[in-house]
């Protein structure tokens, strides 16, 4: 269990990193002589980090159009707040925080602010008033007296429709949110692109706190429809997010409930959807207030982690540049100009090792999937029986509906799978890559921080690139719809009536073809991903020669304005500085 111990001085630890860091950006000879680059980029780390302390414990709440998200806010206020049923082409964003006296204002790109009532927040009114805005709406900004406002700002976003067309403005509320809620529905049971957009960007963030929310039970008919959708969201999560809580509830209902308005018919599974909605309220209010200060705080540590590696490598690399003579910095200057032209070469020679290794990642896919079509056949012929009669007898029930679903879900899984296996390899490739570019040029120390922290957005088009093409195979005309399937289930379906039909011919006839397909589909994809890894690598090759060539350049002007023994002695009075930031930081190390 986690030492949540080490979190109690904190913010004392906190307030002295930042003030060490802010030692080196107010000390005038280490200004001059580290240069207005260099400083403007800490001023801005520091300012990032006292906005990011300073900001109420943010909990955003996303997911596709149609899923309830306002609903579900409404409902854990216990009134009718957040704007519901806007279409998506005037949705806004809405953030709401607390105030004694309930109000709202649109608040508009160009900073201006105009005061609106309650009433104006749904699409007709906002539409009828949106000739007479100052300029174009960026969130409005609603308060209400509810307690839990105390704890947290609730921001609600616009429907997440496409991961291509996903807004900045909503990616920048993701970035700094501190909790996520994300909504599904009972009856649209976890599309390809829901499991994509949380493979993709909110299993990389880690966050403390992530809510899966199945809305709409109540729309279900029996108990045991709502165990199967349950079990069936419950194992996709546990697979792409396995630290978030999954709940069944019904917003509207639990919303109609504290508002005293007529209820959902319970069709018997009201207990269920209540008890969970209590459940996960219970869960959210103990969670903020115990852990919220602490969830701010990792959050806040890791900017500073970050801002601190960055300032000693890039000033490890200045120091040592800075205190040569002027005859010497003018030959590691050649050197490095030299060593600079020669380095699109030497990552070519690099890009093999590269090639290499995706292709036998590329070679582990197809081999799973090759598995996972042999357990397919098995498990269709396992449905095969004779009549009386010796013929053919299939035990079946709707194979068309569940056969496509179950190759589109097991597809997802295998993906998945591959992406988990092989991030990390791919990450120590292209670090063991970058580091030696890195040293090539003579700036080994920044071969870390210039690492990309997000190999993750390589590896999602892997997810979503696949289900495309999995999704192309047109087998039988049959919906694209995902119900629940598992290997074992999938049986179990078929076995459940007899009746005879030709869909297994048709799929035992279209086997080869959709697995040859398939295979031919984990071709393309890796080789995409090592389009982008290259693309990467160069990328950074990119940043390390820039920073390299800035440095030498600011190092000859320093060392020409300069006496060598005041340089030496302000970076090293520098670098000092930085030991007790590293020092206070480490304990907090995972």
């Amino acid at each position: 269990m986690e030492n949540l111990n080490i979190y109690a001085d904190s913010h004392e630890d906190i307030e002295k990193v930042r003030a060490r860091l802010k030692m080196i950006i107010d000390d005038e000879m280490i200004a001059k002589i580290l240069g207005e680059d260099f400083i403007k980029n800490m001023v801005e780390w520091d300012e990032l980090i006292e906005k990011r302390s300073k900001e109420p414990f943010t909990l955003v709440i996303l997911g596709e159009f149609k899923r309830g998200k306002s609903t579900i806010i409404n409902a854990l206020l216990g009134k009718e707040l957040a704007p519901m049923n806007i279409s998506p082409e005037t949705y806004t964003i809405n953030e709401i925080t607390y105030g004694r006296v309930q109000g709202v204002e649109a608040v508009f790109d160009n900073g201006k602010r105009m005061r609106l009532t309650m009433r104006d927040t749904t699409r007709e009114r906002l539409e009828a008033r949106e000739k007479f805005f100052p300029g174009k709406i960026e969130y409005l900004d609603i308060k209400d007296n509810s307690p839990i406002l105390k704890e947290m700002r609730i921001v609600d976003t616009p429907g997440l429709s496409d991961l291509d067309d996903l807004d900045k403005q909503v990616t920048d509320y993701l970035v700094n949110a501190d909790a996520v809620m994300y909504a599904t529905s009972a009856l649209l049971p976890f599309s390809e692109s829901e499991q994509v957009f949380l493979g993709s960007h909110i299993q990389p963030q880690r966050f403390s706190m992530l809510y899966i929310l199945v809305n709409m039970i109540d729309a279900l008919n029996t108990q045991e429809d709502v165990d199967k959708i349950m079990k069936r969201f419950e194992g996709i999560a546990s697979e792409i997010v396995p630290n978030a809580f999954v709940y069944g509830i019904s917003g509207f209902d639990e919303l109609a409930r504290k508002m005293g308005q007529k209820r959902p018919a319970d069709k018997g599974t009201r207990e269920f959807y209540e008890s969970q909605f209590f459940q996960f309220e219970l869960s959210l209010k103990r969670d903020i207030m115990l852990q919220k200060d602490i969830i701010r705080t990792k959050r806040v540590i890791s900017m500073l982690r970050q801002m601190v590696d960055e300032t000693s490598a890039k000033m490890n690399m200045f120091y040592e540049m800075s205190t040569l003579d002027k005859q010497k910095l003018e030959t590691v200057s050649q050197e490095f100009e030299s060593e600079a032209q020669k380095i699109e070469q030497a990552l070519e020679q690099k890009k093999p090792l590269l090639h290499l290794s995706i292709t036998e990642m590329q070679q582990q896919a197809e081999q799973w999937m090759y598995e996972f079509f042999a357990k397919l056949r098995k498990s269709i012929l396992e449905c095969l029986d004779k009549d009386e009669n010796g013929e053919p007898v299939y035990k079946a029930e709707d194979i068309e509906k569940f056969f496509y679903p179950f190759l589109m879900e097991k597809v997802g899984e295998a993906y998945r799978a591959c992406i988990e296996m092989h991030r990390e390899a791919i990450r120590k490739t292209i670090e063991t890559i970058s580091a030696e570019l890195a040293q090539k040029l003579g700036i080994a120390d920044l071969s870390e921080v210039t690492q990309s922290t997000s190999v993750d957005r390589i590896m999602m088009s892997m997810n979503k690139n696949v289900t495309r093409s999995v999704m192309g195979v047109k087998l039988f005309g049959t919906s694209e719809t995902f119900p629940p399937a598992t290997m074992t289930s999938f049986s179990q379906i078929l076995k459940k009536k007899k009746q005879t039909t030709d869909i297994i011919d048709i799929a035992l006839e279209n086997y080869d073809d959709i697995r040859i397909n398939i295979v031919n589909d984990i071709k393309l994809v890796y080789q995409d991903l090592e389009t982008k890894a290259v693309k990467q690598l160069e990328s950074i090759c990119k940043y390390q020669t820039e920073i390299g060539r800035k440095t030498l350049d600011h190092a000859k002007e320093v060392s020409s304005e300069f006496k060598y023994e005041d340089v030496s002695d302000a970076l090293s009075t520098a670098m000092s500085i930085l030991k007790e930031p590293a020092r206070i930081l480490a304990k907090y190390d995972d």
